[in-house]
């Protein structure tokens, strides 16, 4: 990547996967890079370590707690599973879907604790 100037740069919101949090936020990519590619070549740049989230809102994967929200953060690029473009989405989740989510998780965690018949 040139530089880190904004005229060289766009936002991209995202959706990041690590083994334990599920993150939202956006991440500022290249504009010289082929479309589609962006976050690929920003991923695969060996001199990044970290990468840097703005506006971001992390929620635990097996936690019903409300969402912890952050101007800025930077994520272990090593900690990354998946991440995607935001917009590519099928579905946005409510805050009603997300209590159905936590019901369901609580639920689940329930049943995987009893004993079967």
């Amino acid at each position: 990547m040139a530089t880190n100037d904004s005229t060289q740069t766009m936002p991209i919101e995202v959706c990041i996967l690590t083994k334990d949090h599920d993150i939202k936020g956006t991440v500022h990519v290249s504009k010289l890079t082929k479309a589609n590619r962006e976050l690929t070549e920003l991923l695969n740049d060996r001199e990044r370590r970290f990468l840097a989230v703005t506006n971001a809102e992390i929620m635990g994967k097996n936690s019903s707690n409300a969402p912890r929200r952050y101007d800025f953060l930077e994520i272990h690029m090593d900690a990354i599973v998946i991440i995607h473009p935001a917009t590519q989405v099928l579905f946005k989740e409510t805050s009603k879907a997300q209590e159905d989510i936590a019901r369901f998780r609580e639920l689940r965690n329930k049943l995987s604790q009893t004993k079967p018949f």
